[in-house]
């Protein structure tokens, strides 16, 4: 009687782990509500802010230049929380339903399935909140052509902060991803990422200003939300100096990605080494 050796399992390519992922992603209801609640929010703001503002078509170019990025950028603050959201449930979900274990069981090494998770995350999260800040720049900048406002969307002053904001919802996203695999609860997951978006930066701000710190202040500067929003903001030629450490758009960028590639690093080696 001869015995069979079953070949080692070697898990599936990068490429269907993706195609996996996608068709796993656009199935659960949450990310649907999410991704629906992103477009909703950054045309509607675009829409009632561009109506409601009327800064005067006498102004300079660069104010008004300013105005419109402000306008399309207003509703990121409300928007980063949803796909923060989004992206501790996109993990912590298949957890919860312990789906997990399956897709573990497809890619035995997990790096692939994570990494396949996090690019499905990542491209779906940029391109919709691209296009949705889009349409709203259309349709705010034909309300304040109404009101003598003609922004020069061409001006790389324009275009950069418009794009670093789908660039700063998508890190978010996936920084939020990297804390649901490392805490593997919805609930954990999402306290951890909102009170790193809306608590600690409170908090630090208001220790620093009653003991006077400067320090304390330039340290809140590299917390996520406010390296972040270097990315989005509009740099104006009669911007005021500030005191301490001042990041840029590109600095910002850079605070966030390490931040963003130190937790994800993190949780992949912790899911590697764990039980699911």
């Amino acid at each position: 009687m001869t015995a069979t050796t079953l070949p080692p399992t070697t898990g599936l390519r990068f490429g269907r782990l993706v195609r996996s992922e996608w068709i796993k992603f656009r199935s659960i209801r949450s990310t649907v509500w999410c991704l629906a609640i992103l477009v909703v929010l950054t045309i509607a703001m675009a829409f009632l802010i561009g109506n409601a503002l009327d800064v005067g078509g006498a102004v300079s170019k660069d104010s008004q230049n300013g105005t419109l990025v402000t306008i399309n950028t207003a509703s990121v603050s409300l928007t980063a929380l949803v796909v923060a959201v989004l992206g501790v449930l996109i993990i912590t979900g298949e957890y919860g339903t312990g789906q997990i274990r399956s897709t573990f069981t497809a890619d035995p090494h997990r790096t692939g399935a994570v990494l396949a998770k996090a690019a499905v995350l990542a491209v779906t999260t940029f391109v919709v909140s691209a296009v949705s800040i889009w349409i709203g720049v259309i349709v705010s900048a034909a309300l304040q052509a109404g009101k003598g406002v003609h922004a020069d969307l061409a001006d790389p002053a324009v275009f950069m902060p418009l794009l670093g904001a789908s660039v700063y919802v998508t890190l978010l996203a996936l920084l939020a991803f990297g804390i649901g695999l490392l805490v593997r609860s919805s609930a954990g997951g999402i306290a951890i990422t909102l009170g790193l978006l809306l608590v600690l930066p409170v908090v630090l701000s208001l220790i620093a200003n009653v003991i006077q710190a400067q320090w304390l202040l330039d340290v809140t500067k590299f917390l996520p939300d406010q390296a972040g929003a270097q990315l989005f903001a509009y740099s104006s030629a009669d911007a005021v100096q500030q005191e301490g450490v001042v990041l840029n758009g590109w600095a910002g960028f850079g605070v966030l990605v390490a931040e963003v590639v130190a937790v994800g690093a993190l949780a992949l080696a912790v899911a590697r080494r764990r039980d699911v």
